[in-house]
C-alpha cells in the first residue's frame, strides 16, 4: 500500500512521518528529492542554468538557492517556468523511488510526503491520502513559534497554501496532531493495525 501524506504549514507532518518510518513505512521525500534533482551533472539543473543564466550557481557548479529564490521571487512567469522545469524530474523521481520500495518491500507501508500534494493535483497518484491536521489558530500559534513570525507573516505563510479545513475534508485519513505527541502516535498506530501494517 502506498499513501501521500501532507497538511498544512505548522501541522507537524515531519513528526507524523518519522513516526510511520519508526513503524517500519518506507518515506519518500518529496523535498529530498527536489534537492537531489538539481545537483550538479542532473539534467534539471542543466534546464534551469539554461533558462535562469549561469549566475544561479556557486562557483563549484552547485545551484545558488539563495540566488535562484531572488530572481524568481515576485516574477509569476519566472516562477512557473522553474516549477515547468523542476516538477517533471522531481515527479518522475518519486515514482522510480515508490516502484522500488514497493517492488522491494512488497508488505510494507510506502509514504511520499508531499507538502502542497493538493495544490499539485497528485491525489489520484496514491492508494489514499493522509492529512496531518491542526486547526488554523494553532497553525498560526505554532509557525510565530517556531520561526519567530509576526503574525502578519504568519498569516501571509498560510494564506498561500490550501486551507487546512478544505485538506481534511478532502483527506482519505485524518491524524489530527493538536494534543500531545502520545495521542498522535495512537492514530498512527491505530491505522496501521486497521491496514494490517502494524
Amino acid at each position: 500500500m502506498n499513501i501521500g501524506l501532507t497538511g498544512g504549514i505548522a501541522c507537524g507532518k515531519s513528526t507524523v512521518s518519522n513516526m510511520l518510518v519508526q513503524r517500519g513505512a518506507m518515506l519518500v521525500d518529496a523535498d529530498r528529492i527536489a534537492r537531489e534533482v538539481v545537483e550538479p551533472g542532473m539534467p534539471a539543473l542543466d534546464t534551469i542554468v539554461d533558462r535562469f543564466g549561469k549566475e544561479i550557481l556557486f562557483p563549484d557548479g552547485t545551484l545558488n538557492r539563495k540566488k535562484l529564490g531572488e530572481t524568481v521571487f515576485g516574477n509569476t512567469e519566472a516562477l512557473k517556468d522553474l516549477q515547468n522545469l523542476l516538477h517533471p524530474s522531481i515527479r518522475a523521481l518519486m515514482r522510480e523511488r515508490m516502484e522500488q520500495y514497493e517492488n522491494l518491500y512488497p508488505d510494507k507501508l510506502v509514504v511520499a510526503d508531499i507538502p502542497l500534494l493538493y495544490e499539485s493535483g497528485l491525489e489520484a497518484e496514491y492508494d489514499a491520502i493522509m492529512v496531518v491536521y491542526v486547526p488554523r489558530a494553532v497553525q498560526l500559534e505554532r509557525l510565530m513559534l517556531r520561526d519567530g513570525m509576526t503574525l502578519q507573516a504568519a498569516e501571509q505563510r498560510l494564506q498561500a497554501q490550501m486551507d487546512i479545513e478544505l485538506k481534511k475534508a478532502k483527506a482519505d485519513i485524518v491524524i489530527d496532531n493538536q494534543g500531545d505527541l502520545i495521542l498522535t502516535e495512537g492514530q498512527v498506530d491505530r491505522f496501521l493495525r486497521e491496514r494490517g501494517l502494524l
